[in-house]
């Protein structure tokens, strides 16, 4: 008679890491989060989880990284760490080991959401069977949607928050013409993302020929320094609103009528304010197809850690 089988559940950003078991019976361990800077390898820290957690018997794992996964050989986009894919399951002594993108795995989460899960911003209504697109700002920027087939929704993960980065008025433009001397590429990455805001913030700053102060994303976006410097809030506010056109070009690009979902590290943080931005707005600001755009929702992923859930679903299935 063989003995039950635990699974590992895994969500690798580039800041920290998160781990789960999924019990035999299917229920699930609260998960455990590790600063990626604290290990060596994605080796170690599974060690150090496994060594906490004790589980009797492991047989599975999914993992989600904040990487492309192309091949055997995985590369985290904002972290120094690699690993093989087969080395790892080796390692942790495994019978399978599925490596997926982030994303992917948020995507995957989506028709587990319950209604307190998501908040609406603005309103459309989503139409079934048709694609739905996740794009989260956090330490990067993930992209990635979720397409219906005949056997079920398939994730298509993407690097999607390396495009470049469109300005939608003036003001953004001196933006992005500044901040395009410094890189060679400015992709909506390096303006939506934690260390984006940072660089909202810092080129807001040079353009009005003030000092830019020592601030956190977290700080940028705190109203209690809003008022101590003003250029927090604009850059917070043009987050916001550039946030709203690349999700537009998500929506128009998959004909994502099944709804734009935001997850990410920075969006549910911002609460009612984001709502009131110009998110919904600049979304809806394209012209011809403004009435195309404002039949589609978005919404706000409010559940904590949802590439846990996505990587659960493909653990469970066979």
């Amino acid at each position: 008679m063989s003995v039950p089988e635990a699974g590992l559940i895994g969500d690798i950003g580039a800041t920290n890491a998160r781990f789960a078991l999924v019990q035999p019976d299917g229920s699930t361990i609260p998960p455990r989060v590790y600063a990626l800077n604290d290990y060596p390898s994605l080796s170690d820290v599974i060690d150090a989880y496994l060594a906490e957690e004790s589980p009797e018997r492991l047989g599975q794992a999914v993992l989600a990284v904040a990487a492309p996964v192309t091949g055997d050989q995985i590369t985290l986009t904002n972290h120094t760490w690699t690993f093989s894919i087969e080395a790892l399951r080796r390692h942790v002594g495994l019978k399978r080991l599925r490596v997926i993108n982030d994303f992917a795995a948020n995507a995957l989460a989506i028709p587990h959401l319950g209604e307190s899960d998501r908040i609406q911003i603005g309103v459309g209504s989503p139409v079934s069977d048709a694609p739905i697109a996740l794009i989260g700002p956090g330490t990067g920027l993930g992209v990635s949607s979720l397409v219906p087939t005949q056997s079920g929704a398939v994730p298509i993960p993407g690097e999607g928050g390396h495009v470049t980065m469109a300005p939608a008025d003036a003001q953004e433009s001196a933006v992005l013409d500044l901040m395009r001397k410094r890189y060679d590429h400015v992709s909506a990455e390096r303006v939506l993302s934690g260390p984006g805001l940072v660089n909202l913030y810092a080129t807001l700053c040079e353009l009005s020929a003030v000092p830019a102060g020592p601030f956190t994303p977290a700080q940028i976006t705190n109203p209690r320094i809003w008022d101590e410097d003003p250029r927090t809030r604009e850059a917070t506010a043009m987050f916001c609103a550039m946030l709203g056109t690349v999700a537009s070009n998500l929506a128009l690009t998959l004909g994502a009528r099944g709804g734009i979902y935001v997850a990410g590290g920075i969006v549910p943080t911002l609460g009612p304010y984001f709502a009131q931005s110009e998110f919904r707005a600049r979304f809806e600001a394209k012209g011809r197809f403004r009435g195309y755009l404002a039949a589609i929702p978005t919404y706000v992923i409010a559940r904590p850690l949802p590439a846990l859930l996505g990587a659960t679903a493909l653990l469970k299935q066979p």
